[in-house]
């Protein structure tokens, strides 16, 4: 990851920023929740958000999974580009792939230390990985066990917006699961535009929800914006959203062995059918124009 993207490193069709995990050690983490129709009902979630009021048509707030220097458990660095590992606990841990597309912003702050702007400058395929735990009172507390909790590809578009009639009009997200040598698609594959919020709108809306989104008992949402004021980093990694899945990954959790993929593409360049089938022959290096991150789950 650079922060000024060179697009001569492209020539050969694949996104021309590498992701340095070293620098994104400084980088906030939140996601959005609910950016996708019927979502949150397949994940048994909906009902966590039955206190929450939003715009119709709007996703549910925002939640942190990564806050730099944190004392608590979201200070663990979670991010990954090859690897799941299951938590350890006594309990059956209840992973399951959560496809997304990350989002890579530099943050402006105003006089008063809030965040002013969110400028975007990558984009590539995330796996906000969640662990089902009933009882839950954060959404956050699904979201970090420790290292690898967590995935963003190694290889990233350069964007400097996310309108969608602009550059990304004709991005897609799909994602797998390969088990025991076969492969499932485990979520729908999806225009990037087909999300209730994106580009300017999105934009707009998660300053906002910096600005007031608030916390406290009765709700899964917490004060993002005051963890941010705190720190005040320039980079903020930003997971805008999971796809709905398909029947086979609402009833499937991940388990050692396993092989997750999810893949940013550009739907001009290739085909849902041939992005399915160079995940099978486990060779995307095929795939001109697509962020893909693959991740093994292994043991804890």
């Amino acid at each position: 990851m650079t922060s000024t993207p060179d697009p001569t490193s492209a020539t050969d069709g694949r996104p021309p920023i590498r992701t340095d995990l070293e620098q994104l050690r400084g980088a906030f983490g939140f996601g959005v929740a609910g950016n996708f129709a019927g979502h949150l009902e397949q994940a048994g979630e909906a009902s966590d958000f039955v206190g929450v009021v939003a715009e119709q048509g709007a996703p549910k707030g925002i939640f942190p999974f990564y806050v730099p220097g944190g004392d608590t458990f979201l200070g663990a660095f979670p991010l990954s580009s090859d690897r799941t590992p299951l938590p350890v606990q006594d309990e059956p841990a209840n992973l399951q792939l959560e496809p997304e597309v990350g989002v890579l912003f530099r943050a402006v702050y105003g006089s008063d230390g809030a965040v002013a702007a969110l400028e975007p400058f990558a984009l590539g395929a995330f796996n906000d990985c969640s662990i089902r735990r009933p009882g839950a009172t954060k959404i956050s507390q699904k979201k970090n066990w420790g290292a690898g909790s967590k995935g963003v590809a190694a290889e990233l578009f350069a964007v400097e917006d996310l309108d969608p009639e602009g550059a990304t009009r004709e991005f897609r997200l799909a994602s797998f699961l390969r088990r025991d040598g076969e492969t499932h698609p485990y979520g729908q594959d999806s225009p990037l535009p087909a999300y209730s919020y994106y580009g300017a709108q999105l934009v707009d809306w998660m300053v906002e929800r910096l600005a007031h989104q608030e916390g406290g008992d009765g709700t899964p949402l917490e004060d993002v914006g005051a963890l941010l004021r705190a720190g005040r980093p320039e980079l903020l990694l930003v997971g805008i959203g999971a796809t709905r899945y398909t029947e086979y990954g609402e009833t499937t959790f991940l388990r050692e062995g396993d092989v997750s993929t999810v893949v940013v593409y550009d739907g001009a360049a290739s085909t849902p059918e041939q992005v399915l089938a160079a995940v099978a022959a486990d060779d995307t290096s095929t795939l001109a124009g697509a962020s893909v991150l693959r991740q093994e789950v292994v043991a804890g």
